[in-house]
């Protein structure tokens, strides 16, 4: 009897905690009220991986100001709370504690980073807490069974090293390649992928983001003969390894994440050696930030001059605003009567439609996010695509040529309620 009596007491306590008027709406849907939904992330504002993307958030925020000066979804805003987490996995399950427990947010929306997020699924899984669009491309997001309010956006790293490889066997065949990665599961999925295309690779190194020295790395790379070198790095790191390579006299061609490989972010970075970039080779899935003619970075700019202070448009600021894009037309296909768990349902539905050049692969099966990309080149200061794009998967799948009529955004850039 004193055993049930406790039961009843702690469900009665928990049922008074839910309905405490912090975030909360009628129904009792955290974050949720008649007029406001409160979502929340975690991003590197500052510390060892903000260069680029500390530009992430804002730009998602700004796309929100735009829909909420337009009628909000369903008739509420969204309050988009960032925290800077330096990059740090301690810090972030800081950060993430305190959006869930004490702001009490809706959903975590792209938190970004593999060894800052991985640290956090388990703790968002417990509490309930939609897990959307995570910055990363990991394979550790793709893992319905496990973690079913876990969703990608980045194409995953595996599937970026397959495409990348693609390319450096038909351009570079008779060239020795080598391998640069960060030291966690970024570097090593994205080797998975190339060496599912080239074999071993001749050489391969790992740098550390609390050590901005590749010196050791990429002499020893230089050592062993490469002529390619492919990269696996963020920003920050691109930039330190096309530098370091010129100091030593060492000149390979660089293939590069589309993580880490943003024109703009990596001149500034390199400042007067920003010739260096000249030839690089990378990867994308959205519009170029330089190319004004699409529609998409038309509507982008229009955002961007009136809820982002006109900072400058780079593809950071892009794939902000198409995070921002995809979660207003999640929201819109949740219904008014939104919960997290009609939240993940339309997810997982799938079936959305926006600036990117992959397909999106949500489904209950696959919640991986966009499942190709599109080479790119720095020419004359600038990103440029071609060739065709690209899918493939984490498996022993082919890279296959993808074609799809290009999509325009709506007359007034806010999805449509389905």
């Amino acid at each position: 009897m004193r055993r049930g009596l406790a039961v009843l007491a702690a469900l009665a306590l928990t049922a008074g905690c839910s309905g405490d008027g912090q975030g909360s709406g009628g129904g009792g849907t955290p974050g949720v009220t008649d007029t406001e939904i409160l979502v929340g992330t975690h991003m590197p504002l500052t510390g060892p991986a903000a260069a680029g993307y500390s530009k992430i958030a804002p730009a998602t925020r700004a796309y929100f100001d735009y829909v909420n000066a337009n009628g909000g979804v369903h008739g509420r805003k969204i309050t988009y709370k960032i925290m800077d987490d330096t990059y740090n996995p301690a810090t972030t399950q800081q950060v993430v504690r305190e959006l869930v427990l004490q702001d009490k947010v809706f959903a975590i929306l792209n938190g970004l980073g593999t060894p800052t997020h991985s640290g956090v699924l388990d703790f968002l899984k417990t509490n309930r807490v939609p897990d959307l669009f995570v910055a990363s491309g990991s394979r550790s997001w793709d893992q319905p069974d496990k973690y079913p309010g876990t969703f990608g956006f980045n194409p995953d790293y595996t599937v970026e090293g397959k495409i990348l490889a693609t390319h450096v066997k038909a351009a570079h065949a008779d060239h020795k390649a080598c391998f640069l990665g960060q030291d966690d599961d970024f570097g090593r999925d994205s080797l998975a992928g190339i060496e599912q295309i080239l074999g071993p690779v001749a050489a391969k190194q790992s740098y550390v983001t609390s050590n901005p020295n590749v010196g050791p790395q990429m002499g020893a790379l230089k050592q062993s003969g490469c002529q390619v070198v492919m990269l696996a790095t963020v920003p920050g790191f691109t930039a330190l390894a096309i530098g370091t390579a010129a100091k030593i006299g060492w000149r390979p061609q660089f293939v590069v994440s589309n993580v880490g490989a943003d024109p703009a972010t990596l001149t500034r970075s390199l400042g007067a050696s920003a010739p260096l970039l000249e030839g690089l080779v990378a990867t994308n899935y959205l519009p170029l930030a330089t190319d004004d003619a699409n529609p998409w970075i038309q509507l982008y700019r229009k955002v961007n001059s009136a809820h982002n202070g006109n900072a400058q448009l780079d593809n950071n600021v892009v794939y902000g605003m198409s995070v921002g894009y995809l979660f207003v037309q999640s929201l819109q296909a949740a219904g008014p009567d939104l919960t997290r768990e009609k939240l993940i349902a339309a997810v997982e539905k799938g079936g959305f439609t926006g600036p990117g050049l992959a397909p999106l692969r949500f489904s209950p099966d696959d919640h991986s996010g966009y499942g190709g990309e599109r080479l790119t080149r720095i020419t004359g200061g600038k990103a440029v695509y071609f060739g065709t794009a690209y899918q493939t998967d984490e498996g022993d799948g082919p890279v296959q040529a993808y074609q799809a009529a290009p999509v325009a955004p709506p007359p007034n850039g806010i999805p449509a309620a389905s």
